[in-house]
């Protein structure tokens, strides 16, 4: 394999990519369901702006003798969560579709659900819990894009290991509290 000639030809790709060019980065190649996919993407993107918001509304309701250090990580996942409805909204832009931002409906397109929780600890199970949830939808997606749209399963990927590490921090979390604030 090592002096295996380059497959494609050249010149029948550049041809390609001055055909449809009004289409940006989806190429002819492009083998994803497209509709699909945005609506894939859409749904995770009022995920992450329900998960953004919960976890704001938490960093202010944070309260009691433990809530300091807890706040701060409400606060970064907060952050990060934006983060990811930023990257989700600009591959949908790339793939030639819209992204919805509209409250209208966001919590029926969001798998995560919002729940505002009573007290810290009812927070932090309630961020948990839409952790897991988001953990299991994106791999889902992931294991649907497959090779089809390798972009944006790389990104729900980097995703996926994000909320996976926002899941053991609240699983942390949780464990580190006394007993007596778990009950």
């Amino acid at each position: 394999m090592a002096n295996q000639p380059f497959l494609s030809d050249v010149q029948a790709i550049r041809k390609r990519a001055r055909e449809h060019i009004e289409q940006g980065a989806v190429t002819a190649g492009y083998q994803a369901d497209r509709a699909t996919v945005l609506k894939l993407l859409n749904d995770a993107l009022a995920t992450e702006i329900v998960c953004t918001l919960r976890y704001r509304r938490h960093y202010f309701m944070a309260k009691g003798i433990h809530s300091k250090g807890i706040a701060d990580e409400f606060l970064q996942h907060s952050n990060e969560e934006q983060s990811h409805a930023d990257q989700l909204a600009e591959r949908i832009v790339q793939l030639g579709g819209e992204p919805n931002f509209s409250p209208e409906g966001l919590l029926a397109r969001s798998h995560a659900e919002y729940v505002e929780g009573a007290s810290l600890v009812d927070m932090i199970k309630e961020d948990l819990v839409a952790e897991r949830v988001a953990i299991d939808s994106y791999r889902e997606i992931v294991a649907y894009l497959g090779e089809k749209d390798p972009t944006s399963r790389r990104l729900l990927e980097s995703i996926l290991e994000v909320e996976e590490e926002h899941a053991d921090d609240m699983a942390d979390l949780l464990d580190g509290l006394p007993n007596e604030l778990k009950r």
